[in-house]
């Protein structure tokens, strides 16, 4: 499938100079997170399909949940809410729509450039961001590493949730690409009790 002919990206922000005209700009392609659904649930058609802020939003209250004394909670919610900040730009990009890992890490990277040089001039805020971010792509810190098995836990649970509601789906696809991979002993065990929920349904 082409690319070209499935997702057309809007065209990159150009800065005015205007640092107070420019931070809005980027407070208002942030609504982008709130109106653009997960691809994964609308190719299954899952009505009502979450929004990627609903994602990272959960993401960053289950973080807090974390008892985990070797991790940076604070760390960990505000890469939980940021690790997602590029898809304002690029959308919510599957495997299924022929868009190598490469080339989605590639506009991935523009996109988070472009907000935090053209819209937020490299502010100490925006440097703080596309650091958070950084780390949540590297995944080679206990915080990235944490935040990525969140990422995988939300899923599965937003799965269940969408198959409870819609009983004639089936979304195992959603917990074999998910739970397995669960790392954190603490998040594991979240994984654990939401199969057994899911069993007993």
């Amino acid at each position: 499938m082409s690319s070209s002919s499935k997702r057309v990206f809007p065209p990159l922000y150009a800065s005015t100079g205007d640092q107070d005209k420019d931070r809005l700009a980027f407070f208002h392609v942030l609504e982008r997170l709130k109106t653009q659904k997960r691809t994964g649930w609308v190719d299954h058609g899952i009505p009502g399909a979450e929004s990627i802020s609903d994602h990272m939003y959960r993401m960053a209250v289950l973080a807090m949940m974390c008892t985990d004394q070797m991790l940076d909670v604070s760390k960990c919610v505000m890469m939980a809410l940021v690790h997602d900040l590029a898809e304002a730009q690029v959308g919510d990009i599957t495997p299924r729509e022929g868009i190598s890992k490469a080339e989605k890490r590639r506009l991935e990277e523009e996109a988070m450039h472009n907000f935090m040089h053209e819209m937020l001039h490299d502010s100490p805020a925006a440097q703080r961001m596309e650091a958070l971010w950084k780390e949540y792509e590297a995944g080679e810190t206990p915080e990235a590493r944490f935040v990525k098995d969140l990422d995988r836990f939300e899923m599965a649970s937003q799965a269940l949730e969408y198959e409870k509601a819609n009983p004639t789906k089936d979304l195992q696809t959603f917990f074999d690409s998910s739970i397995p991979n669960i790392r954190h002993e603490e998040v594991r065990g979240w994984g654990e009790s939401l199969l057994k929920e899911r069993n007993a349904s």
